[in-house]
């Protein structure tokens, strides 16, 4: 545990690319093949399963550390990590200090022989074994294992940059790398000494012990210059951008995989497409977007939300909702990689196996013709009356890379821009890390007509949540009104009176029963605070629900 926790704090405590790599090859060349295994695991984002609840966690650590009730949550709202908190209240460890420790156990003796058996433990037992474990560790040891325990563990690296550390650690290509780490985060899966070897393995080693490997998904940057900065459009690939699930269709053997960008396998929550796969000749990997498929037209991605949170998948919900494979790239042919070919190859034969294939649950993604910039971007006003969510360019020959970067060539996504609304905030909540002093995390609220009610009137229903978007100052100057214009406390959300309004901006908007206003927005942000607005001008409920109706009709 020592070994990893030096890791994180050494992460953690540079922006520097070059001084993460060092890290993490330092640790890989060191750590035996079990820690590192784990390391790998958490690292690349990998979720601890929670051990302890974390009000049980609070309670215990309150009662540790002789702190009142009220000044550990004062201590939590400025600091604003639970973790953190619990490793700063602490008691210091006794002992010497080659005592204080962990005993020589490693990472994967914590997470296995200490931790996992926590759960389902009676509350009495947690807290004894929780007093000792804190006991042997140093603050920063306690820190971590608590990441751990609540479930909440988070490191500033990416995948990627894990994948080229063990790349460089072994001596290997790193694109070979990170075609063996996908699937890794699963948890279905855990961690063990053989997958970690298997992830450094030798060149010459067999690559086939899992004939269902998928290739790490090439990635698009979102297009925010003019197009025209692409040069000539006849260079130039347009697809339309669809609003599904990213994912690979694996087909070796005549056995088939389905794996979704985020590396889970769903291969059985699309029993149609294992099916449609088998039309495919020789052994093949496309990449494309899984979507529900109705009237000849995209759906929602509400409706394929309901399909992906079923367990169980009956006759009639797979007749109402079918999903359908959109290829946009073939990767692999019998056993020939082709992401080294230029694009309109690989799309050639993909057009060639698609059409060979012939059967209804796997199109491939059509091209969008337009001779110039401006016919492109007349065609991807209609993005939203089409269900796809603006235009994908890609150069025609370009590589396919791996991960959001620059090699092979890029993939830009021009989205349209999003749905906004002037909307109202109501309630403010602090952040977490540097902004654990601020209130930064906001509800939003438009205007609705209370109907039937006396007096007659407007209230303000909330509809939104948001917490990125403004600048550090604006933060600062947000939080200095929500201070002073607090009207209520309700733990940590604090109801203010309304007199700031927003421009809030999100990808779609459905209907939601779930929701006291009727309705659910994606990925909401700020996009500006308006400053010359009063809250009177503020948007109203019926302006969102025309979003829903006339998608492309409302102006954004």
């Amino acid at each position: 545990m020592k070994r990893f926790a030096a890791l994180y704090a050494a992460l953690d405590a540079t922006t520097s690319t070059l001084g993460k790599l060092d890290a993490l090859r330092a640790y890989f060349t060191e750590a035996p093949p079990r820690d590192a295994a784990w390391a790998v695991y958490f690292l690349s984002g990998g979720k601890p399963r929670q051990a302890v609840k974390t009000a049980e966690l609070r309670r215990i650590a309150i009662a540790a550390s002789g702190l009142d009730d009220w000044l550990f949550e004062e201590c939590y709202q400025t600091v604003g990590d639970l973790a953190e908190t619990i490793a700063l209240v602490l008691p210091e460890a006794g002992g010497k200090d080659d005592e204080v420790e962990d005993s020589g156990s490693g990472l994967a003796d914590w997470v296995e022989t200490r931790l996992a058996p926590l759960r389902g433990e009676s509350p009495d037992v947690v807290e004894a074994r929780l007093l000792e474990f804190w006991s042997l560790l140093d603050a920063q040891g306690r820190f971590l294992l608590t990441k751990l325990i609540g479930g909440g563990f988070r490191v500033g690296v990416s995948k990627l940059l894990v994948t080229r550390a063990l790349a460089e650690s072994a001596g290997l290509d790193p694109k070979r790398v990170a075609q063996r780490m996908m699937g890794y985060t699963d948890a279905r899966t855990p961690p063990s000494p053989a997958r970690y070897l298997a992830l450094i393995a030798s060149a010459d080693s067999n690559d086939d012990a899992d004939r269902g490997q998928p290739y790490p998904f090439f990635l698009a940057h979102p297009l925010l210059e003019e197009p025209q900065t692409l040069g000539d459009p006849a260079q130039w690939i347009a697809e339309w951008k669809y609003d599904g699930i990213r994912a690979q269709l694996v087909r070796r053997s005549s056995d088939t995989w389905i794996w979704s960008r985020g590396e889970e396998l769903i291969t059985e929550r699309f029993p149609e497409l294992t099916t449609a796969s088998a039309s495919l000749a020789g052994d093949i990997v496309l990449d494309g977007e899984i979507l529900v498929w109705k009237d000849g037209h995209p759906a929602s991605f509400a409706l394929l939300q309901q399909r992906i949170g079923r367990k169980t998948l009956g006759k009639k919900l797979l007749d109402t909702l079918p999903a359908v494979f959109i290829a946009y790239d073939i990767l692999e042919h019998d056993g020939r990689d082709l992401r080294e070919l230029p694009q309109h190859e690989r799309r050639a034969m993909l057009e060639q196996a698609i059409a060979a294939a012939n059967h209804p649950s796997l199109l491939f993604s059509p091209r969008v013709i337009g001779e110039s910039w401006e016919t492109l971007a007349l065609l991807r006003e209609q993005s939203r009356e089409r269900g796809v969510e603006g235009l994908m360019l890609k150069h025609r020959d370009s590589r396919y890379g791996t991960g959001r970067t620059r090699d092979g060539g890029i993939w830009w996504k021009w989205k349209v821009d999003p749905y906004s609304v002037d909307c109202v905030l109501i309630y403010a909540q602090a952040g977490h890390g540097r902004r654990a002093s601020l209130y930064t995390d906001f509800t939003f609220a438009v205007w609705a007509e209370d109907e039937g009610q006396e007096p007659a009137g407007r209230r303000l229903v909330p509809f939104a949540k948001a917490y990125s978007g403004l600048t550090d100052e604006e933060f600062r100057e947000v939080d200095a009104v929500i201070r002073k214009t607090t009207v209520e406390k309700f733990g940590p959300v604090r109801s203010v009176t309304p007199t700031l309004v927003f421009e809030l901006g999100f990808e779609g908007i459905q209907r939601s029963p779930r929701h006291k206003s009727g309705i659910a927005v994606r990925f909401p942000r700020m996009l500006r605070w308006r400053k010359d607005k009063t809250i009177e001008e503020a948007d109203t409920l019926e302006t969102l629900l025309k979003m829903i109706e006339q998608p492309g009709k409302v102006a954004a």
